[in-house]
């Protein structure tokens, strides 16, 4: 049995590692806020692109001129999964959500008898990736230098996966992250972005039967538009995981706040009853004594 100076130091622990949770959720509710704001304002122009994209992409899909990036390589062999995490923990299951909705999708590709290769960007993702399929990280992104992920590290990544699709090293590419719902719900999320999945007929919307004339042509204004419509997609990804981060955060660190407060008050009755039984056990002895004399 523990001794009240054991018991003692046990509480001051809790204590202090309360203080320290409490502290913790309050600045991941704090930047929660900016994080939502930031990625529910983006998600209007994402999805007014996708449906210009649908529109154009509807008029040249079926061409021999096609873009590259909108009709595809022909061929659906390797994969390339674009995993974002944060380099952040105690975030609750928000980084294993997105490692192990990537997993399974890696699993059941390979089971189609295709190629899997991984492009991971932060580092919580890495190590249980790297412990299933070390031979199939094709390339890391580091943020670990960035206060907060944006639209430069967007720029950044969408740069390096059309060089890594150019020269031909995957056909199509998936990307995973974590979309934000409420503090309560993040949403692991996996979206085909390479090449640009066929539109959607609601994603063109009412007006998709009107005349409309394109100057330039449709394939000239696709070629600038499906690299942009890349770079969107991912700094929306970042947006997302960041709101989502935040929001895990800050439940998580709410549970380990509550859960402190719970051991306090268990170690306390454990301390105030081991004090009483010295405190009887010492009453005992001292009247025992006194019979004796």
């Amino acid at each position: 049995m523990a001794s009240l100076k054991e018991l003692k130091g046990r509480i001051n622990s809790v204590k202090s590692t309360q203080k320290i949770t409490k502290a913790k959720q309050m600045v991941a509710a704090a930047k929660l806020r900016k994080a939502q704001a930031a990625a529910e304002s983006a998600r209007p122009y994402a999805g007014r692109l996708a449906t210009v994209m649908a529109s154009l992409a509807g008029k040249v899909g079926g061409k021999d001129n096609a873009p590259k990036l909108l009709a595809g390589t022909g061929a659906d062999q390797i994969h390339l999964l674009v995993v974002a995490n944060s380099d952040k923990g105690l975030a609750g299951a928000f980084n294993s959500n997105i490692v192990k909705a990537a997993k399974a999708k890696a699993a059941e590709l390979t089971a189609q008898g295709k190629t899997v290769i991984f492009y991971l960007v932060g580092r919580k993702g890495r190590a249980p990736i790297q412990r299933d399929y070390p031979k199939a990280i094709a390339k890391h992104f580091d943020t670990t230098m960035v206060r907060e992920p944006g639209y430069a590290e967007a720029e950044k990544i969408a740069a390096e996966l059309l060089e890594m699709f150019e020269a031909g090293k995957f056909d199509v590419a998936h990307l995973f992250y974590s979309k934000f719902r409420s503090a309560l719900l993040q949403e692991p999320t996996e979206q085909q972005i390479i090449p640009v999945p066929a539109p959607k007929v609601e994603a063109v919307g009412a007006g998709a039967g009107a005349a409309v004339e394109y100057e330039p042509d449709e394939e000239e204004i696709l070629a600038e538009l499906l690299p942009r419509y890349l770079k969107t997609q991912l700094f929306g990804a970042l947006l997302e995981n960041a709101a989502s981060e935040q929001g895990a955060s800050m439940t998580a660190m709410d549970n380990a706040t509550r859960n402190a407060g719970e051991l306090i008050n268990k170690l306390t009755i454990q301390y105030n009853r081991s004090r009483q039984a010295a405190i009887t056990t010492e009453l005992i002895e001292i009247i025992a004594g006194a019979e004796a004399l």
